[in-house]
C-alpha cells in the first residue's frame, strides 16, 4: 500500500455554517451567533473604552427559529460568527394540521417533505408569528388557493416563516 493512499469520511462541501465578522460593525437587522444559536439583532449599542483599553458592544438579538432573546457583550474589536442565512421560495403542495406535515415543491420541481408547520417546534413555544403562518398556511390549503412559502434556513435548520399569496 503506498503512502498516497488517503481516506476522507466527510461528505459535505467543507463549507462552513458562519463567517467571521468584528462585534463593532453588527448593526441592527444583521445576523449573527450568540450560544450557538442563529439570531437576528434587534438592539446594539457601544461603550467608549475604558481605562483597559476596548470599547465594548452590548448586542441584543432574537433567534430566528424559536424567537429567544439573546444578549451578548463583547469587545468591538473582536470577531464574532455570522451565520449564512438563506431564504427560500417554495410552493405548497399540502400542509397537514394533524401531523404537522408540509409537502413543498421546487423549482426544479421535485418535492421537498422534510419540513413541518410552523407551530411544529422541537425546542419551546410557537411563536405569535408561528402561529399566524400557520393559520394561513391552513386556511389556503382548506379553500384550495395557490401560495408559496418562505423558509428561512441557516446552520443546517429550516423553518417556514412566512406565505405568500399568488395573485391571478
Amino acid at each position: 500500500m503506498s503512502d498516497d493512499d488517503h481516506t476522507f469520511e466527510s461528505t459535505d462541501a467543507g463549507a462552513s455554517h458562519t463567517f467571521p465578522q468584528q462585534a463593532g460593525e453588527i448593526r441592527k437587522g444583521s445576523h449573527l451567533m450568540i450560544k450557538g444559536r442563529p439570531c437576528k439583532c434587534i438592539e446594539v449599542s457601544t461603550s467608549k473604552t475604558g481605562k483597559h483599553g476596548h470599547a465594548k458592544a452590548h448586542i441584543v438579538a432574537l433567534d430566528i427559529f424559536t424567537g429567544k432573546k439573546y444578549e451578548d457583550l463583547c469587545p468591538t474589536s473582536h470577531n464574532l460568527d455570522v451565520p449564512f442565512v438563506k431564504r427560500t421560495e417554495y410552493q405548497l403542495l399540502t400542509a397537514d394540521g394533524d401531523t404537522g406535515e408540509v409537502s413543498l415543491l421546487t423549482e426544479s420541481g421535485e418535492t421537498k417533505d422534510d419540513l413541518n408547520l410552523p407551530t411544529v417546534v422541537k425546542v419551546g413555544e410557537p411563536t405569535e408569528d408561528d402561529k399566524k403562518v400557520t393559520a394561513e398556511i391552513l386556511e389556503s390549503v382548506e379553500k384550495g388557493t395557490d401560495i408559496f412559502v418562505i423558509v428561512q434556513a441557516a446552520c443546517g435548520e429550516e423553518k417556514i416563516i412566512q406565505t405568500k399569496t399568488t395573485s391571478g
